[in-house]
């Protein structure tokens, strides 16, 4: 029981990791720098332990990963937007979502500007943290191993740090 604990995760801290090349990343050239060091939404941890889950809190702001293959969006492809489970940002269109195989969630683009990228060297690696431009919350990683076809990206994300909007309910907004 140990050892396949060890392989899990040692698997879920890998599989995200992608195929990171020493050339720059696409994402690090259009990186987003803080304005002042704040983000538009800022709370204390207080307050954001008391409006997130814990498993939101440890993901969104302590930048912990959830099991591969756990996660509700992982295998979900429905019309809609993915927004920041933290503050309701517009992230991701479901157009740009497909399957990766690799456990997590995978969009090959965010909305524009929806996203800040911050270079992370934990865990022994050199990846590209992708966060919410408006509370700074943890969302994933992005690599280049993506469909060549579109932006070769793969924007490796949490289940946990995003939620669906349907399409339906985007059009009822509009129209309101």
């Amino acid at each position: 029981m140990k050892k396949l604990m060890a392989l899990l995760i040692l698997f879920s801290l890998t599989s995200c990791n992608g195929q990171v090349k020493k050339k720059e990343h696409k994402a690090e050239k259009a990186k987003t720098e803080k304005t002042d060091g704040k983000f538009k939404v800022t709370k204390t941890d207080a307050e954001w332990k008391s409006e997130l889950s814990p498993e939101e809190y440890s993901v969104l702001r302590e930048k912990a990963t959830e099991r591969p293959y756990t996660g509700k969006y992982d295998e979900f492809f429905e019309d809609g937007v993915y927004v920041c489970a933290a503050c309701g940002n517009p992230l991701f269109k479901s157009d740009n979502k497909y399957n990766s195989h690799c456990g997590w969630p995978s969009f090959d683009q965010a909305i524009k500007g929806s996203v800040i990228y911050e270079e992370d060297f934990s865990h022994g690696m050199h990846r590209t943290e992708v966060m919410c431009a408006n509370c700074g919350g943890h969302l994933g990683h992005v690599f280049d191993d993506g469909p060549k076809a579109t932006t070769g990206e793969r924007f490796c994300t949490n289940s946990v740090s995003i939620k669906f909007i349907p399409a339906e309910e985007l059009k009822k907004a509009k129209k309101e």
